[in-house]
């Protein structure tokens, strides 16, 4: 039994052209993300999923293996990631590799630790069906997120009967960073909420999705500050 990386790669991008093979710190940014599944001793193959030439040939070089280029309408800014892992698994899978276990890494976060890895896949027990990855957030729905209601008027996200005077005695909430999820491949089909969810909080300044050139600012620094300590 197998188990896999998936990244998935479209050459579109909304924020930041092309910022999959964006260079940071002067290598692309998915061989970040390539080179720590490739490091994990407990992912036995790595695949890209991508519909853009340039970006299978990136990936391709740093050792990923991308068999395909993935369909039109899986490239999309709206197509749904998990519609794109089901269609590699099953490209997979039609080959006659029995796949156990899926690990899959955004490779728009390329501050993630192998450590974290790791992590992710122990709390993949038994019991669970898929875990995901958070950090705490710094915003709260029952003190300071809020909504406006049909009518115009403006509440909290989630009041409280008693109401919240301060941050620090509100429920904890996380932020989902999408770094990293793993699920067995027999519950893959319960997606993110259909089963038992586990999570693996991670720190804020490991959590840093690219989304915008600024964040590739941010990364930068961070990853500067990390090699200067020796990390």
């Amino acid at each position: 039994m197998t188990t896999i990386a998936t990244i998935c790669a479209r050459g579109g991008s909304v924020g930041v052209p092309r910022k999959n093979i964006n260079p940071l710190l002067g290598k692309p940014l998915i061989v970040y993300t390539i080179e720590q599944a490739l490091a994990c001793e407990r992912i036995d193959r790595v695949f890209v999923s991508t519909d853009d030439d340039a970006i299978a040939v990136v990936a391709k070089d740093a050792g990923a293996e991308v068999p395909f280029l993935r369909p039109p309408e899986l490239a999309t800014s709206d197509a749904p990631k998990l519609a794109v892992i089901k269609h590699l698994l099953e490209f997979i899978e039609a080959e006659g590799e029995e796949v156990s276990r899926i690990v899959d890494l955004d490779p728009t976060s390329p501050l993630r630790d192998l450590a974290d890895i790791d992590a992710c896949i122990d709390l993949l027990d038994e019991e669970s069906d898929v875990v995901i990855t958070a950090y705490k957030s710094d915003k709260n729905p029952y003190f300071n997120m809020v909504e406006v209601q049909p009518d115009g008027n403006t509440r909290l996200v989630k009041p409280t009967m008693e109401g919240v005077v301060a941050r620090q005695h509100a429920p904890a909430v996380y932020s989902m960073n999408a770094s990293i999820y793993v699920w067995h491949r027999h519950s893959f089909g319960k997606a993110l909420w259909g089963g038992y969810t586990r999570l693996y909080v991670m720190p804020v300044e490991r959590s840093v999705d690219i989304d915008a050139p600024i964040d590739f600012k941010l990364v930068e620094l961070l990853m500067k500050e990390k090699l200067s300590a020796g990390e």
